[in-house]
């Protein structure tokens, strides 16, 4: 017997295929809604797939059509979307909506937004509780605008009892902005050396999509009004990623410290963070859903690498591949920098 039906937005993303499965496993009826209506070919037959623009007037409420149990947003964004929701509450049992670690700041009101100023890298505690201070609600940024849907959905309460999950750098398959090809191209490419900054001790949380939908599966089941983090078993450090990524794609490199910040792009990761690591607790989850994690960071890594390695292709341009990581306008793969570097110690 079905547990009910369950509504999954940004279906075809990252978290959303994972998600889908996670759901239609534990025993729900899964509709899987994205832009262009996709599936994921690991998807059973009996999930229902359909499209929907949801900034279009009008166009989720049609979608939703007589309601659903539960509604699972991967890919809300900002108070509208926030309001979206609780205007359609009365077709909807219970919501589970991703927002981001990213929300965070820390006791000098430092944050992702003021990451790149000097001195302005925040200095968490470890681990980050859900109930650490954030930043203010707004549409300046992406930490603003998820702290304003979150806090549009939290003041609903009983009338749309929604699950929060703030989630850490997520990785797997299909993600759009891979760290790890930071490390995984480097091994295609050959290069010997890898040059990590801060003394290779940067950590920035991982969480895989697989334990994003153990979280999203839990929630689903058990409804209600909270906010819980979502992140791996352990955070590695980037020189501790680097061998993981090395042992599974079998080679051996020889990797070079800087002890403190970047020069230029030299010694620059997707995960440096300074000499203040994000951590983020789990232990909310643990106590109230019961969450185990169900795949480690390594255990994790040979899929991961896979698809990376597949998407790349005979020579695809990273940039093309991986148009996520390319927004961030820095060249990950500048060679000839590290060369001239490593020349000139």
């Amino acid at each position: 017997m079905a547990k009910g039906n369950a509504f999954v937005l940004g279906a075809t993303g990252q978290v959303g295929r994972a998600a889908v499965r996670a759901l239609v496993a534990d025993g729900w009826e899964v509709t899987a809604a994205s832009r262009r209506g996709g599936r994921d070919g690991r998807w059973p037959t009996e999930v229902r797939s359909v499209a929907v623009d949801r900034n279009e007037e009008g166009a989720l409420a049609a979608a939703l059509g007589d309601g659903c149990d539960v509604l699972v947003d991967i890919v809300a964004y900002g108070g509208a979307h926030g309001r979206q929701l609780t205007g359609l509450a009365d077709r909807i049992g219970s919501a589970v909506v991703i927002s981001s670690g990213a929300v965070y700041e820390d006791e000098r009101g430092r944050s992702f937004d003021t990451q790149d100023e000097p001195g302005g890298f925040p200095a968490y505690p470890l681990p980050i509780p859900e109930d650490w201070r954030t930043v203010a609600p707004g549409d300046t940024s992406y930490s603003t605008r998820k702290v304003a849907l979150e806090e549009e959905l939290l003041a609903a309460g009983e009338a749309l009892p929604t699950t929060v999950v703030r989630a850490g750098a997520i990785h797997g398959p299909y993600c759009p902005g891979p760290r790890e090809l930071w490390f995984v191209k480097r091994a295609l490419d050959a290069r010997p050396v890898r040059v990590l900054s801060y003394g290779g001790a940067s950590r920035f949380h991982p969480v895989h999509v697989d334990n994003l939908a153990e979280l999203i599966r839990l929630a689903a089941a058990n409804p209600g009004s909270r906010v819980l983090n979502g992140a791996d078993p352990t955070a590695p450090t980037v020189a501790e990623i680097g061998r993981a990524i090395d042992a599974v794609m079998g080679v051996r490199s020889e990797t070079v410290l800087i002890d403190g910040p970047p020069v230029d792009t030299v010694g620059l990761t997707p995960w440096t963070g300074g000499d203040h690591p994000i951590v983020y607790g789990m232990t909310a989850a643990e106590k109230e859903l019961g969450y185990r994690p169900v795949v480690s960071y390594e255990e994790s890594l040979p899929a991961t690498v896979e698809w990376l390695t597949e998407r790349l292709g005979s020579g695809r341009e990273w940039r093309e591949a991986f148009p996520g990581l390319a927004k961030y306008q820095v060249d990950f793969f500048d060679y000839a920098a590290e060369d001239a570097w490593l020349a000139s110690r």
